[in-house]
């Protein structure tokens, strides 16, 4: 999400892109330029920094780190899209928003009234998305999808590039949730997802047009209500999610239309496309491609909207290996049936350690009851088809799949545990540390678990719901919450709270840290947390 996730009418759904490649042959490079590239402009013109080099950034999410991170370019921090930081330190634990009352407080900006991609930081810039509910500009009026700019120093507005949604019925109910897509900076460019599944490049230092890519017109994308990914750039490429999907009969209008592309960064034309999972879409595609390099070479992973993770050779789009995250579980029911939607990856998956770890959900308030959902851990070394039969990767059956382990399901009752499910469904992206997993629930548990063993060493009820994902810095972990709060735990296998300020307002998005600075975006303002 994203954790980026959306809000639409009277239910909320999860926003994080997700992304597969290949074209029609799934995984054969297309030469086809795109002749939906257009050249855009929005925004008003500034200077700031240059943002820090994204090599560097890297090498210190793959080392471990030990220096500051000068810069959250995109959702994660890191194309591997671990939501961990381990170069600063001395973090604010303490502070208070109230006006009058302030403390730790170094700026804070005004937004709409909805955000929930979750600020991006770099070359001096802060980047998050909105809606146009306090219209920064009187003659800009209407419901639109905002991204807004401040000057990370004091929180000064730069710049704002603003989209209209689409007339299409599709898009109707999505219209109060603004820009759900948390961009990617990549040196002077920012990369983004409007909600009418345009892939757009701008101008990081003014928010003007560079090229644009309209994927509903170019691949024939048809959306569940809007566009949400957020892309992620290594190399020359944007890798993104085209958020196709299916209709409110559950039908995919558009079974043929990509829903994972690979675009050149500078040019906007098309390195490569895939359909999967072609009318295997189960409702919505939510999560993010992660990239990572497994055994020296590198690989892109794609959660698919059929509950299948994909991962391809970036460069080419060749498929690699494919997964099937939730075997047994049938995608749709049959014609006749009570509609029961099964879990799925709506969070973005992480990678770590030549593994991915990623956890299966339903956007907020979804009609379809789930009971209890499932994290995994899957083996990246492995090709092919590499499903396991069942979720217990102990079975016989599943030594030659890629599953190293799932945790969740019904509770064993002899265990008495206080409720009769081990987890529940998530829309959280993972932090992982030190051999740790975090990793919260849509109901508002924290889980704890071995990295290696998926063997659970706490969990703790918020007593709130979660949106968003737990950040790791500082040997901390801060997670927001529906109940206002930013609770912040201390890293380590024994349960420990640390404090829980008060936010004011539900905390729907991610906490970010960087350069010393804590920044918690509520529906309708953004913070940044420190001392002056």
């Amino acid at each position: 999400m994203n954790q980026l996730m959306i809000r639409i009418g009277y239910s909320a759904i999860a926003l994080l892109g997700l992304f597969i490649v290949g074209c029609c042959k799934c995984g054969s490079p297309s030469d086809k330029p795109s002749s939906a590239k257009e050249k855009v402009s929005a925004g008003d013109e500034d200077c700031c920094n240059e943002v820090a080099d994204r090599k560097t950034v890297l090498a210190l999410n793959r080392s471990g780190g030990g220096n500051p991170l000068t810069a959250w370019p995109m959702f994660g921090g890191t194309p591997s899209r671990n939501m961990v930081n381990t170069g600063d330190k001395n973090m604010p634990t303490e502070w208070i928003v109230e006006e009058g009352k302030q403390k730790n407080i170094k700026w804070v900006a005004d937004l709409g009234n909805r955000s929930h991609g979750g600020p991006v930081i770099a070359g001096g810039r802060v980047y998050v998305g909105t809606n146009n509910a306090k219209p920064r500009d009187p003659k800009i009026k209407g419901a639109k999808a905002v991204l807004m700019c401040f000057a990370e120093a004091d929180g000064k507005f730069l710049w704002q590039a603003v989209h209209d949604f689409p007339p299409d019925e599709t898009f109707k109910e999505a219209v109060p949730e603004g820009l759900c897509s948390a961009p990617a900076v990549d040196g002077k460019r920012i990369y983004y997802v409007t909600p009418g599944c345009e892939l757009i490049c701008a101008d990081a230092d003014t928010g003007k047009g560079i090229w644009r890519l309209d994927m509903m017109k170019e691949f024939k994308v048809v959306p569940f209500h809007l566009g949400n990914c957020s892309p992620l750039v290594a190399g020359d490429l944007v890798f993104t999610m085209t958020s196709n999907g299916t209709d409110g009969d559950g039908t995919v209008v558009s079974p043929k239309a990509a829903s994972f592309i690979a675009v050149n960064k500078n040019t906007g034309k098309v390195a490569w496309q895939s359909n999967l999972p072609g009318d295997r879409i189960i409702e919505g595609q939510w999560s993010n491609p992660a990239y990572g390099m497994v055994n020296g070479k590198p690989q892109v992973v794609f959660p698919g909207g059929d509950n299948w993770l994909y991962s391809f050779e970036p460069a080419t789009g060749k498929l690699i290996w494919k997964c099937n995250l939730n075997p047994g579980i049938p995608g749709k029911a049959k014609e006749g049936e009570r509609r029961v939607t099964p879990p799925y990856a709506i969070a973005t998956p992480v990678i770590y350690d030549n593994k991915v770890y990623v956890g299966l959900g339903l956007y907020p308030e979804h009609a379809s009851i789930c009971k209890f959902s499932y994290f995994l851990c899957v083996d990246m070394t492995k090709t092919g088809d590499v499903s396991p039969i069942s979720l217990d990767a102990k079975a016989p059956q599943n030594k030659n799949s890629a599953l190293v382990w799932a945790f969740g399901g019904p509770a064993d009752p002899k265990l008495k545990r206080e409720r009769p499910i081990y987890f529940g469904k998530t829309m959280s992206t993972a932090a992982i540390h030190d051999g740790l997993v975090y990793v919260a629930e849509d109901a508002g548990y924290l889980h704890c678990l071995d990295a290696k063993t998926g063997k659970e060493y706490w969990d703790h009820d918020l007593l709130a719901g979660v949106w968003g994902s737990p950040m790791w810095v500082d040997n901390k972990v801060y997670l927001g919450t529906e109940d206002f709060e930013v609770v912040i735990f201390a890293h380590g296998k024994q349960k420990q709270i640390i404090s829980q300020p008060s936010m004011g307002k539900i905390v729907h998005s991610t906490p970010v840290a960087v350069n010393g600075t804590l920044y918690v975006a509520t529906p309708h303002k953004l913070y940044a947390i420190g001392k002056k």
